[in-house]
């Protein structure tokens, strides 16, 4: 899961800006429990995806009157995202070919 967590970050946040603990849930839940992120293995992600300026955040007050750091997906991250896909596309049908 390593080397595509980047492009899975990006689908969840191409779907809707979230909450860290959210892209948790919504990636199990989308994959049907085959994924499972940490927050120590999410957070390093998406602060990378931040510096290189494909994913923004900003802070959004909560009923409990706690905030929680939302996460937005930029222009250069849907580009990135769609660049992420073919690469895997492509990946994913040379496995097929040598698998068959």
């Amino acid at each position: 899961m390593k080397g595509s967590t980047p492009l899975l970050l990006l689908k969840l946040l191409f779907l809707r800006d979230m909450y860290g603990y959210e892209m948790i849930k919504t990636l199990e839940v989308l994959s049907q429990n085959t994924f499972h992120l940490k927050e120590g293995s999410l957070y390093p992600v998406l602060h990378a995806l931040e510096e290189d300026g494909f994913v923004s955040s900003y802070w959004e007050d909560t009923d409990s009157r706690r905030k929680k750091k939302y996460y937005h997906i930029t222009e250069a991250g849907k580009k990135k995202l769609t660049g992420l896909v073919e690469e895997w596309n492509t990946y994913a049908d040379g496995i097929s070919l040598v698998i068959r």
